[in-house]
Formats: C-alpha cells, sequence, structure tokens
C-alpha cells in the first residue's frame, strides 16, 4: 500500500488513492475516506484500556507494537454513532503523530484523480469534511483529520504563533499565495502571516491558486513573493502545482513550500526533483513562518 502511494506521489500525476470506511448508523451508513499515504495499517479492534478522565471522543488507548496509541471514536467526533459494534480500527500517521480511529467497516482502495475530488458546499466548509467523492450507488466524504486531530491536542498544539515570535517578522509589502483546502488550517496560517504583516492571498485548492497565478501573469500584474500550499486538495493536488509553477520559465525563481502532513522524510526526497525550496511538515507553523522571513529578506525575485 505504501509503495503504490509513493509511486502516485513522485510521479506528479495529479492522482491519489484513498482508503473507504463506513461508520454504521442504523439504515443510515456513512461513508468516508482518507488518503493512503496517512494510513499505516487496518486491524481488528483489540480490547481498549479506558483513560480516566477523557473525552467522549477518545474510546480509550491500545498497544501496538510497544507504542500507546490514543483512540479515537470516530462515529462519536462526526455526530454519527455506530448502530453496531465497531470491529477495525485504521491505524494513521501523519503530522508527526500515530492514532488509532474505530470505524464499523473497510471497503475498499480507490484510485482516482484529484479532479474527481470536489469541494465541500459552503455549509459543510466548516465542518470535518474537505472534499466529497460521488460513486455510482454512494458518496465518500474526505475526511480533515488533521483539523480533528489540532482539536484534539489543542492545549499543545504549535499552530498559532505567539505575539513575540510574530513581532520578530515583518512581512511589509510582500504577498504570499496559501493554497489549502482545509478552512482550519488555512485560518491559522494566514493569520499568522497576517500577524507579521504579510498580504495574503488565500486558494482552497492548486486549481484555484494556479488560475489566480495564470491570469494575473495574463494581466501583467503578478505580485506574488511565495507560494505556500499543501499537498492534498480537491480538483489539483498541491505538487501538480508545483510542477506547473516549475514549467513557467518566468517563475523558475518563485519561492515555492510545500506545507504538509505528508512531508516524511521518504516523500521529500521523492519530490526534490520538483525543485521545491523547502518542505515542513504540519503543524510547525513557527518554522514555517521563520523560513519565511529569512527569503523574503531579499527582494522580490525578477518575473
Amino acid at each position: 500500500m505504501a509503495e503504490k502511494t509513493g509511486i502516485l506521489l513522485e510521479s506528479g500525476t495529479n492522482e491519489l488513492e484513498i482508503v473507504e470506511f463506513c461508520i454504521n448508523d442504523g439504515d443510515n451508513p456513512g461513508y468516508y475516506g482518507v488518503n493512503v499515504a496517512k494510513v499505516r495499517e487496518i486491524i481488528h479492534k483489540p480490547k481498549l484500556r479506558s483513560l480516566v478522565a477523557a473525552p467522549q471522543s477518545v474510546a480509550g488507548m491500545m498497544m501496538l507494537r510497544n507504542k500507546v496509541l490514543p483512540v479515537l471514536d470516530l462515529g462519536q467526533i462526526l455526530g454519527q454513532r455506530p448502530a453496531q459494534v465497531a470491529e477495525r480500527m485504521v491505524v494513521l500517521e501523519f503530522n508527526r503523530v500515530v492514532i488509532a480511529v474505530l470505524v464499523n467497516s473497510v471497503s475498499r482502495i480507490h484510485r482516482l484523480s484529484w479532479e474527481q475530488i470536489e469541494a465541500p458546499s459552503a455549509i459543510s466548509s466548516g465542518s470535518y469534511i474537505t472534499g466529497l467523492v460521488k460513486l455510482e450507488d454512494h458518496i465518500i466524504l474526505i475526511l480533515d483529520f488533521e483539523r480533528i486531530i489540532a482539536e484534539m491536542y489543542q492545549g499543545s498544539a504549535v499552530l498559532a504563533l505567539g505575539s513575540d515570535e510574530l513581532l520578530s517578522h515583518d512581512g511589509t509589502g510582500k504577498k504570499i499565495l496559501v493554497a489549502d483546502d482545509s478552512s482550519f488550517i488555512r485560518l491559522q496560517i494566514c493569520n499568522s502571516l497576517r500577524g507579521a504583516g504579510y498580504t495574503v492571498e488565500e486558494a482552497t485548492n492548486g486549481e484555484e491558486a494556479w488560475n489566480y497565478i495564470s491570469s494575473t501573469l495574463s494581466a501583467g500584474k503578478f505580485d506574488i513573493d511565495v507560494v505556500i500550499t499543501d499537498v492534498e486538495m480537491p480538483k489539483m493536488d498541491g505538487l501538480h502545482l508545483v510542477s506547473l509553477i516549475r514549467g513557467k520559465e518566468e517563475l523558475a525563481r518563485l519561492p515555492v513550500y510545500v506545507f504538509s502532513s505528508l512531508a516524511s522524510d521518504d516523500n521529500i526526497k521523492k519530490w526534490e526533483k520538483l525543485s521545491i525550496n523547502a518542505v515542513l511538515s504540519k503543524p510547525d507553523l513557527p518554522k514555517l513562518v521563520d523560513i519565511l522571513g529569512e527569503c523574503l529578506a531579499a527582494s522580490r525575485p525578477a518575473l
């Protein structure tokens, strides 16, 4: 599973694989998906150990290969409690965190183009959904696990920057384009950058970001100093966005940073050929802002 995903991430084909799983709510099952790149393994539910004073969203903890993992009750988090006893667990690894989530069943792996994944409607944009896939007989909802984990660990999260850290940066006169499909993560990034004085343009996916870049180039009004992009996004992923940028001779010197939960050492090596300036792992926003400050201390690259 990991090998296939690595090939997809390395090739820049704007494709991905998702694991589909079900949370059963009586006659109204919910079908959800997660990028295979985040899936460490899928196992039968073991006996869980209870946690004292744990929130309802935490079902307990378990031992897996000598590592203690928190187990999330995904039905509780999504407001769709399983009607049956959950039998399977999906172990996820991203953002330097390993967790397990309870699900009723795991269906299959789908290989898709990001173009097949639609952005959620305005009604659900503030929820845990970052995209949806329409199949013949049902819809798969792509979950924003970054937001779920960030809220779970909000007491120790490093997404938000303190005022002292922001005061050490001066982004006055510099414009940054941020592409991220998670409204929660994007808000944290953009608020922090604006707090440091940067002007920020927002895009909810790679296609939207590329359309903005293309339109400003065509109009002779390109004024972006840096692009920050996630990898997993509907319509167009961040790696394909980077390849399009690097394919434009006039953008060859434009700094591009990837800020992703998939920023493992192996993936960073695979992405080297895309000439990304730096790849940083979510949620290390302070490091991102530090690197931007160093990069933009120099004058805007001539286009």
